[in-house]
C-alpha cells in the first residue's frame, strides 16, 4: 500500500467523514444548548470556536480525498489550504480569547493544541503534492492502474469515477 494512493485511505476517509460531521453536529448543538454560559467566560468562545473549527477542518478534509477525478497534487494542495486557514483561526482565537488573569502557559497549550494539527495538515498537504508531482505521469489518481475492489459497488464514490 503506496503512502500517497488515495484509493487506498478510501475506508479511511469514509469513517473520518462520518465522525468528524457526527461530532460537529454534537458539539454545534451544545455550544448552542449552553450559549449563555459560554458567553459567560472570556477564554470559553475561542475554545469552542478552535474545536469546532479543528471538526470541520477534518469533515472538510475527508469531503476532499473522496472526491472522484482530481488529480493527488489538487488533494494535497487542498488539505495544506484547509491546514493554513485553521492555523490562522487558531493564532486569532489564541490571541483573542483568555481572561486577564489567566496564565500565559494556559494560553500556550491552548495554542499549541489548535497548531499542531493544523501545522500536521499544512505538512502532509504539502507532502502529497509534492510527492505526486515527483511520481507525475500527467495522469489522475483515481485512474491509477490497481484495480479498487469498491468500483463494482453501487452507490460507491469511486465506483462513479470514469476512470477504468
Amino acid at each position: 500500500m503506496a503512502d500517497h494512493d488515495v484509493l487506498a485511505w478510501h475506508d479511511f476517509f469514509i469513517g473520518t467523514i462520518g465522525a468528524a460531521a457526527a461530532l460537529t453536529g454534537l458539539l454545534f448543538v451544545a455550544i448552542s444548548i449552553n450559549l449563555d454560559q459560554i458567553l459567560k467566560y472570556a477564554g470559553l468562545p475561542g475554545r469552542a470556536a478552535g474545536t469546532l473549527g479543528m471538526l470541520v477542518s477534518a469533515l472538510v478534509v475527508s469531503g476532499f480525498a473522496l472526491a472522484p477525478g482530481q488529480s493527488s497534487r489538487v488533494l494535497g494542495v487542498e488539505i495544506a489550504t484547509v491546514g493554513a486557514v485553521v492555523a490562522l483561526q487558531a493564532v486569532r482565537v489564541s490571541r483573542a480569547s483568555g481572561a486577564p488573569d489567566e496564565r500565559p502557559s494556559w494560553r500556550i497549550e491552548h495554542a499549541a493544541t489548535l497548531l499542531l494539527p493544523s501545522i500536521g495538515l499544512v505538512v502532509g498537504g504539502v507532502s502529497v503534492a509534492v510527492a505526486a508531482g515527483a511520481a507525475s505521469t500527467g495522469s489522475s489518481v483515481r485512474s491509477s492502474s490497481r484495480s479498487c475492489p469498491r468500483r463494482s459497488t453501487p452507490g460507491c464514490c469511486w465506483s462513479r469515477s470514469s476512470a477504468s
